[in-house]
């Protein structure tokens, strides 16, 4: 199953399943929502002759507006890992971002003006789709709603002020998520995916690589993170990003504004965001 937010003609949202080329809505405002509904996967495949959208031309939200947390992993992908100068981590390293950083599928990415060092980063993102704590196993597994596409815009002049990496990571308006969720029993290798991942810039290929090089998959992060704190329906793991970034070439190249970033997961679905310059006050 895949699901979608997309943004109605008068101004709200509204939660859909993907049938051929129609947006079956699913009478839920976005996918957040309808994953805090109990049974929510029967609910959303039993959906029949209700309102309907042509899929072309629909305006995807980012799927899933506010999530109760968004935890990213970094130094995930061994060839990043390399690129990057580190050693492979023993545990996860984690940081945090906000809902206010989450932009849909073809929304501009936020550029500001106070960074010189603008990153990019695709990435394979967890939705949770049950609440659960400390889970292992088969309560993991069953906890993943699903996957979608993420790019992790990063301020690596910001990033690397410290040692703590939050200010690089949650600007405004500056993190592109969906177009859709599908569910693991779409993808190849279920809640452990073996799918194919690529970032161009203007049509140059800058990332390419396979989730299969992940040092700690999916349902091992879901297990890790809940340890720590519950997770909630709707809450999104950022799975790390492969190598490729512009701050790790050799010279250095960052997004200046005016470029078109396409980020892409094979079975899941791409985004298509170009970089402006953030005039919000």
């Amino acid at each position: 199953m895949k699901l979608a937010t997309i943004r109605l003609q008068d101004g709200r949202t509204a939660a859909v399943r993907v049938d051929g080329d129609q947006l079956i809505h699913l009478g839920a405002p976005d996918v957040g929502a309808l994953l805090a509904q109990p049974e929510w996967r029967a609910r959303a495949a039993a959906v029949t002759g209700t309102t309907s959208y042509a899929a072309a031309g629909a305006d995807f939200a980012t799927l899933i507006p506010t999530p109760s947390k968004i935890v990213c992993v970094g130094l995930n992908y061994r060839t990043h890992i390399t690129e990057m100068g580190r050693d492979l981590p023993e545990f996860p390293t984690l940081f945090a971002k906000f809902a206010d950083c989450l932009i849909g599928a073809t929304d501009d990415i936020a550029r500001p003006e106070e960074t010189t060092e603008f990153d990019w980063e695709v990435e394979l993102a967890v939705v949770i789709g049950a609440t659960v704590r400390r889970a292992k196993g088969a309560d993991a597994e069953a906890a993943i709603a699903g996957f979608t596409v993420l790019n992790d815009i990063t301020c690596r002049d910001w990033q690397f002020r410290t040692r703590e990496w939050l200010q690089g990571k949650c600007w405004d308006s500056s993190t592109p998520v969906g177009p859709y969720l599908v569910t693991p029993d779409e993808l190849p290798g279920g809640v452990r995916p073996t799918l194919a991942v690529r970032c161009e810039i203007d049509g140059d290929t800058v990332q390419s690589d396979n989730t299969g090089d992940l040092l700690f998959d999916p349902v091992a992060l879901v297990e890790y993170v809940s340890t720590m704190v519950r997770l909630n329906p709707g809450d999104l793991i950022a799975t790390g990003t492969p190598g490729g970034v512009g701050h790790a070439r050799k010279p250095p190249r960052y997004l200046r504004g005016g470029e078109v970033v396409v980020t892409e997961i094979e079975g899941i679905g791409r985004l298509v965001n170009r970089v402006v310059n953030d005039v919000s006050s």
